[in-house]
Formats: C-alpha cells, structure tokens, sequence
C-alpha cells in the first residue's frame, strides 16, 4: 500500500492523504509506504528553481513515521528519472520496486514526463499492472480575503505565508508551527555583549526562512523545548548584511556552538527596526523577551 509525492511540509492535507494511506493498509493486512523524491524535482526539471523547503527529508521521515507510516522511500530524482513517461514511470517506481497492490493520492497528483500523468491514467495503469488506486479530495482553509472563497492546503500556499512572515496561517495549514532546523555556529558576539546572547543557526540552503522580523517560538535542543525570542534579519541598527536567524532562549545560558537545535515560529512580535541608540534597541528587546513569555505561557 503505497502513497506518492513531494510531501514538502507534511502539511494538514498531506496527514490526511497518509491517513487514509495507512487505514487502507491496516484494512488489507499490508505495510504502508511513503514514496518522495530528492532532490526536488523542480530542481531538476528547472535547474534554479528549487522552492523554499518547508521540510528537511529528517524531519519528514519523523512526521510520517508519526502518522503510522511504516516504511519511508526516497526515490532519487534525476534527469534521467525526470524523462520517464507515465507508463514507464509507474512500472519502475511502483510495479518493479515496491510490487504495490494499492495507491492513494491526492486529486491533483500528477507523474511522468512533462507531468503527463493525472489520475485518471494513473487509474488506467492499475488496471493493467494489477494495483487499485484511490484518491482523495484536497482540503481547502476559509479564505481571509473572502469569506465565500479557499484556499487549498499547499506547500506553495504555506510557503506564501512564510515569506509574508504570517507564522500564524502556516501553523494553521501544518497542523502545527513551521520548524527551522540547523546547526549554532558562532556570530559577533554582540548578543552577549547586550546582555542577550543568542544561538545563531546555519539553516540548510533552500530553507522556508520567514520574512525579517522578530517572533516568538519554542527553542528545540536534544529532546527539551525552551521559549525563544527570534530575530530574522540583518541587524540594521549595526549596520549588518548578512541576513541571519538568531534565538534568544529564555532562562538558559548553554555553550550550543556546534550543535544541532530548531526553532518551532509561533508568532510574529513586530518588524525588523533600526535604533537610533543601543539603549533604545536593549529597552525593545527587553520588551520583546516580556511579549514572547506571555504569549508562550500555556501555550501547548
């Protein structure tokens, strides 16, 4: 039993599609398989064109193995792979490979060359190679614009958010806050210096990083979350230019250069500024750290 696709993000629609995946595979007695691709297939059919990845392929492993997935499939995705033409397409991923008896994907999956597969001929297909397919409609959230119109659950649309700095309407479509994974490497320093040292993280290079600004979250290291203001940006007040992400965990003060750790973005606090004074910047921020304890106080 076998469901197909980027699944970038996990996202609240993707739960679904794995959901019904893993209960048709409990019902038929067979393992559940999730099959995805890396690199990102946009990447290799429009070489620069990667999207902002909303998920590292760690930690989408984990999301789905969550949701009762019992094997996940990285499927490597290359010019040659690119080219395959529908048929072809299904015979090496899902007859040769992993012998399906089932698939289940969403109502707009499409496969093969030129993305010349729908669902429809995917159906077909499984006539011939002897597999049933099943698809499942896409979930749509109000639209806020418009209270008659949607908008469906994407990784594009969640991507959007994320650019826009709206943390808030990504949790809302992820089912839950978005995460941004990486590595503490060292800054200048100047954190410390202020009486606020931060952890600051080298994020993998096609990471969904929210537009500059500050934002409260959760602080994720070796298991143990801890609430964390976080500046986005470029520190105009010192005349930065290297666009970083850096946390300011509350109520610790831990040697983590060199250590892997996330940031969970709950909600955003207010714009990057330029102060005229350090004074002035240490008197927000200070604010900032008050803002972030209340809004995080009881929050699950």
């Amino acid at each position: 039993m076998a469901t197909i696709g980027v699944f970038d993000g996990v996202h609240r629609g993707h739960q679904a599609l794995v959901g019904r995946a893993v209960e048709l595979a409990a019902q038929r007695g067979l393992p559940s398989v999730l099959v995805t691709f890396d690199p990102h297939p946009a990447e290799v059919v429009r070489p620069g064109s990667h999207p902002a990845q909303l998920t590292t392929l760690r930690r989408k492993a984990e999301l789905v193995e969550r949701l009762g997935i019992d094997t996940f499939c990285v499927l490597p995705f290359t010019q040659e792979f690119s080219k395959l033409p529908p048929d072809e397409f299904v015979h090496e991923a899902l007859v040769e490979r992993l012998h399906v008896a089932a698939v289940v994907v969403g109502a707009n999956f499409t496969f093969g060359h030129h993305a010349g597969g729908d669902v429809d001929l995917l159906r077909t297909l499984g006539h011939r190679f002897g597999f049933v397919t099943e698809d499942t409609r896409l979930l749509t959230v109000p639209g806020d614009d418009d209270p008659e119109g949607s908008v469906t659950f994407s990784s594009t649309y969640i991507r959007s958010c994320i650019d826009a700095g709206d943390v808030v309407a990504a949790a809302s479509a992820l089912g839950r806050p978005h995460r941004l994974e990486g590595i503490v490497v060292r800054g200048d320093g100047r954190g410390r210096e202020l009486g606020f040292p931060t952890a600051n993280l080298s994020t993998p290079r096609y990471a969904a990083v929210p537009a500059d600004g500050i934002y409260a979250g959760w602080f994720i290291h070796q298991g143990q979350r801890r609430k964390a203001a976080v500046s986005v940006g470029t520190n105009p007040t010192f005349s930065g230019r290297e666009r970083r992400v850096e946390a300011f965990v509350l109520d610790i003060d831990q040697d983590l250069y060199g250590q892997r750790v996330a940031v969970d973005f709950v909600s955003r606090l207010r714009d990057m500024e330029k102060f005229d004074s350090v004074e002035a910047l240490v008197n927000r921020v200070h604010d900032d750290v008050a803002r972030t304890r209340e809004m995080l106080d009881g929050t699950p």
